[in-house]
């Protein structure tokens, strides 16, 4: 149990508990001291007549002490990712095992959607940053200027909270469920100073903007290499069947054409088994490639995205 003292204010209950959480996920973090802060102001709201010590010391007995608290998050944690968590694959020891058994990964089939979807999210991130910001900015000699740059940060981290919904889902990386935890008890003028020099909104704004290449290029990548797997895969297929035929020359070397009613390969007879295993081989190791990058990249808009310890 933590031998700190009860604290007084929300400001120092809410500092308590950020420091009983050292070392949990950041989003945990987040979430925790949204979820503290909305709980006492409820309070302390339906108590006009009591001071903030009174309020806390009451609360602490049914909502609890910050490191209390600290526990039941940490163990509400366990429980849910427990419960979240897709069932894992059947564990195979051999290396052709672990590398067939892919395709019983769901997680890797919502990494290579996500990035189908980020060359869709990653062209609007892109186009609400640069035009919102160039607007917003370029208006601020004016007096429509400042609100509307007021307005489009609180829609960055709005838009930050949906793209962290979107890669807890999809790419399996914790993020924040709640809004961004700010210090309540400060001034308007002061909470939107925080919003303007707080490292995470530049750091969110980097994250939409690097959205665009990085959408682009992971659609490309799962894109050519679907393509160039299945064609593998289809084009023997089709000879066999007797739909195509086989070394053909159609423009140079094509390895499937489709021309009206026509469908031909340039590949010779000889190659085409070994078009049909390396099209095997090749979609097994795209599903793999996907879900690397899956990783990667919830790795990546966890720090871009999530506010760290460090930067509270």
């Amino acid at each position: 149990m933590n031998s700190e003292r009860l604290p007084t204010t929300i400001p120092e209950y809410l500092e308590q508990l950020r420091r009983s959480l050292a070392g949990a996920d950041p989003a945990l973090v987040q979430d925790a001291l949204y979820d503290a802060e909305e709980y006492l102001r409820s309070e302390l709201a339906e108590n006009p007549g009591r001071s903030e010590a009174e309020v806390i010391a009451a609360v602490a007995s049914s909502y609890g002490a910050p490191d209390e608290v600290a526990d039941i998050y940490r163990d509400t944690e366990v429980k849910v990712q427990t419960a979240l968590r897709a069932p894992p694959p059947r564990p195979r020891q051999s290396a052709l095992g672990r590398f067939f058994g892919v395709f019983a990964d769901p997680r890797a089939y919502a990494s290579l959607f996500y990035m189908v979807l980020s060359l869709a999210t990653g062209i609007f991130y892109f186009t609400w940053v640069v035009t919102g910001f160039s607007l917003s900015v370029g208006l601020s000699i004016t007096i429509v200027g400042i609100p509307l740059l007021i307005l489009f940060f609180g829609s960055v981290r709005v838009l930050s909270l949906v793209e962290g919904r979107i890669v807890e889902v999809m790419l399996g990386e914790r993020m924040p469920r709640r809004p961004l935890y700010t210090m309540r008890g400060r001034s308007l003028w002061q909470r939107i100073g925080d919003m303007f020099t707080d490292p995470r909104t530049w750091t969110t704004l980097l994250y939409f903007v690097l959205m665009l290449p990085l959408g682009t290029f992971y659609f490309t990548v799962v894109v050519t290499l679907l393509a160039l797997s299945l064609a593998c895969i289809a084009a023997p297929v089709l000879v066999w069947t007797g739909i195509a035929d086989a070394h053909v020359h159609i423009s140079g070397w094509q390895l499937l054409s489709v021309s009206g009613d026509e469908v031909a390969t340039s590949l010779p007879d000889w190659s085409l088994p070994l078009a049909l295993i390396g099209g095997i081989v090749l979609l097994f190791a795209t599903m793999h490639i996907a879900r690397g990058i899956g990783r990667l990249h919830g790795l990546f808009a966890k720090h871009l995205l999530v506010k760290t310890a460090q930067h509270a």
